[in-house]
């Protein structure tokens, strides 16, 4: 195959993936093969060994872990099947993490080898059988050498970053290691360059070798992208993204998840807290997806959430904000998000919610692109009213500014007002008003609709285990019931006549739920859920136990 031609992508399904492994691509966001994967996949599915030239970051892991996991042998998991190089502890670690995603459903058992670890450990789990080994090649050698491993059945032997382990003075510990693999296997050398040590050991131990190379494409970098991340437990997403919402004022916005399933998901617990969200994704027909582009250009959606691919060819002005609801695969699918704002010379933001073993990828991000990520913390409740309070302020300044309201009534109303009360008192009465009928920012939070907000307001609860302000209820209904964030915040909001964006964090489990909601309207929920039903099954709701 020729050198950086392109590759015509075609759908892991039509490349013949075994359908467990589908299913495992399709949670961790493969919506389609990357360049590397396209070129790599059928040519290993073939049997032939193959060298690959493609950047960290471009999907190289899942280009060899696919072929590899769907040609081992079920059963035979005593001796390793696979054995993959690194050169270094970390990459080992994330190597052998893809791996397992990838093989989630296959049930593989898959062991990274590597030094400043307990040796014994790790023999232990050697002589409990494992399918794929991965590891950097100074332990791997301690262990053949101590007959530990055994490389007798390996069928698929990856060299990662050939490069790297060469610059590191590792070329003769792998000449070592394929000494002792069997002949009749498959070879996949993976390597930014090519230098001639490396093509040495390609010509010596490779037979036939396919070469497909993947030039990284040159990004169009936007300095004018403000960039920051937030590290939050994945429980806690659907709260602290509310809150960052709420506290940067956003209202024009392109959110990023992984998945189709999860776009819904997000935007249904979005649109149940009042939000003006939609998703757009594959599963839309070209009218769908025109009518939800149309609404949201026009401002009748504020909340574009999609997938990587959904989100291709969009050309949308003002976007203020793009936010990575699930952080981005790989360095240019995150530069292709972000570059959805800040354009034409203007400023924008792009945020980044991670789990803190997202971190390592991030930092990867950071790396590639050449930039940097700052750390933030998510606004606390008390952040977020006060942020309301003064982008009220504002929006109070600005009308006098450009000429304040002419209606008669309304001058008339305010002069009366003058003159039986103090200016700053009227003011921050007037402010304090309108502030409770949005939703609640301060005080007894109410949505404007009626009183049962307010009814036992202040009401002593035990710990819960919540932050402080809110009380964490239990409820006796989850997942396996079919039970979604959406179901809770509809019931809860409806029932207790309450903002749904007052509800904080909510974690379902299998057969139980906990939510949180404001302490001054934690009685008004638990009266209002007394005969309520979530999925056509009766409720039970009371106070949690602190964790």
């Amino acid at each position: 195959m020729a050198d950086d031609q392109p590759v015509a992508v075609s759908s892991f399904r039509d490349m013949g993936v075994d359908p467990s492994i589908l299913k495992a691509l399709e949670e961790l966001g493969f919506e389609e093969p990357s360049p590397v994967q396209a070129a790599a996949v059928p040519v290993l599915f073939e049997g032939r060994d193959l060298i690959a030239q493609a950047q960290t970051g471009t999907g190289k892991t899942a280009a060899f872990a696919i072929p590899m996991l769907q040609y081992l042998t079920p059963g035979q998991s005593q001796r390793p099947q696979a054995l993959v190089l690194a050169p270094t502890r970390e990459l080992a670690l994330q190597v052998a993490d893809e791996i397992g995603k990838i093989g989630k459903y296959l049930q593989v058992r898959e062991l990274a080898l590597y030094g400043g670890s307990p040796i014994e450990r790790q023999i232990r789990a050697l002589r409990a059988g494992v399918a794929v080994v991965i590891g950097t090649p100074g332990r791997v050698i301690d262990h053949i050498e101590r007959g530990t491993l055994k490389l007798d059945h390996i069928r698929t032997f990856v060299l990662d970053e050939a490069d790297e382990m060469l610059d590191m003075g590792f070329i003769q510990d792998i000449e070592t290691i394929m000494s002792h693999l069997p002949e009749d296997r498959q070879t996949i050398c993976l390597s930014a360059t090519m230098p001639e040590p490396i093509v040495a050991i390609t010509r010596r131990y490779m037979r036939s070798p396919e070469r497909v190379s993947i030039a990284r494409r040159e990004e169009v970098w936007t300095p004018s992208i403000e960039q920051a991340y937030f590290e939050i437990r994945e429980r806690d997403k659907v709260d602290a993204l509310t809150r960052i919402i709420d506290n940067d004022a956003i209202s024009r916005a392109i959110i990023f998840c992984r998945t189709k399933r999860g776009c819904d998901e997000l935007a249904s617990a979005l649109q149940a807290r009042g939000y003006l969200a939609e998703a757009i994704h594959g599963d839309l027909n070209q009218v769908q997806r025109n009518r939800t582009l149309n609404r949201f250009r026009e401002g009748e959606v504020e909340l574009l959430i999609a997938t990587d691919v959904a989100a291709r060819g969009l050309d949308i002005e003002n976007v203020t904000h793009v936010i990575n609801y699930d952080i981005a695969q790989s360095p240019e699918s995150h530069v292709h998000r972000i570059g959805r704002t800040g354009r034409a010379g203007r400023e924008g933001t792009a945020f980044t919610l991670i789990h803190p073993r997202e971190f390592r990828h991030l930092r990867l991000i950071e790396r590639i692109t050449k930039t940097r990520i700052e750390r933030r913390s998510v606004p606390t409740a008390a952040d977020v009213a006060e942020r309301a309070i003064d982008l009220l302020g504002e929006r109070i300044g600005e009308m006098v500014t450009e000429g304040g309201v002419q209606e008669p009534q309304f001058v008339g109303m305010a002069q009366r007002l003058l003159e039986e009360h103090e200016p700053e008192r009227l003011v921050a009465a007037l402010i304090s008003a309108v502030v409770e009928r949005r939703g609640g920012a301060t005080g007894p939070a109410t949505s404007g609709r009626g009183d049962r907000g307010a009814l036992r307001a202040g009401a002593d609860f035990p710990d819960t285990g919540a932050e402080p302000g809110y009380v964490r209820l239990f409820i006796n209904i989850g997942s396996r019931s079919g039970a979604t964030p959406a179901d809770f915040v509809r019931t809860i909001a409806g029932r207790a006549d309450i903002s749904g964006r007052l509800i904080g964090a909510i974690d379902i489990h299998d057969d139980f739920t906990f939510v949180e909601v404001p302490q001054d309207v934690g009685q008004a929920v638990l009266d209002a859920m007394k005969h309520a039903s979530i999925q056509g099954r009766s409720v039970f709701t009371e106070p949690a136990r602190p964790v």
